[in-house]
């Protein structure tokens, strides 16, 4: 790997590790558990579509073992895990398939499913079926959210100055 490659990774890691950690200390923007903006999945779809798969999977997995350790929540590492890994097979799938002008289709496809992934865990965990019907409340949100982040990382791709610097 060259260096330069090399070191945009890194930053691209501590990036995303930063906007998860100050996002991870806001408070939540609606009375619902497990609605939060997601903007740390901005540098993994930016990643994705500079670097490659193999790149942003790295970017995404240092981001969720780092962030569990720094905000020492450790059974969110569950949580993330199933979602991240669930919404990075749909990213991987399908971000050959959009252009960069698209790029808001494919994050609000791995919010849904990253939010299907963390029932999924819960459900296993918990041995509470019941909590699949939180789903439609978390599917309107990833919509919202999906849409909001896409939109920036396509912004972020498609303008040449930022794109310049990152190359």
């Amino acid at each position: 790997m060259k260096t330069k490659k090399l070191t945009a990774l890194a930053m691209l890691t501590a990036l995303s590790l930063i906007i998860f950690i100050i996002e991870a200390q806001l408070p939540p923007l609606v009375p619902i558990p497990g609605i939060k903006l997601g903007l740390a999945n901005i540098v993994t779809l930016i990643t994705i579509y500079m670097y490659g798969r193999k790149e942003a999977f790295c970017v995404l997995a240092l981001r969720i073992g780092l962030g569990t350790v720094f905000t020492g929540h450790m059974l969110s590492l569950i949580y993330s895990i199933s979602g991240g890994l669930l919404s990075y097979i749909v990213m991987a799938l399908l971000f050959k398939l959009f252009d960069t002008k698209r790029l808001w289709v494919i994050s609000i496809l791995c919010a849904i499913a990253h939010n299907i992934g963390q029932i999924t865990a819960a459900v296993a965990i918990t041995h509470v079926p019941e909590l699949i019907w939180y789903l439609p409340a978390l599917m309107i949100s990833a919509i919202i959210t999906g849409a909001f982040t896409g939109v920036i990382a396509m912004l972020i791709l498609n303008n040449r100055n930022i794109r310049r610097y990152m190359e």
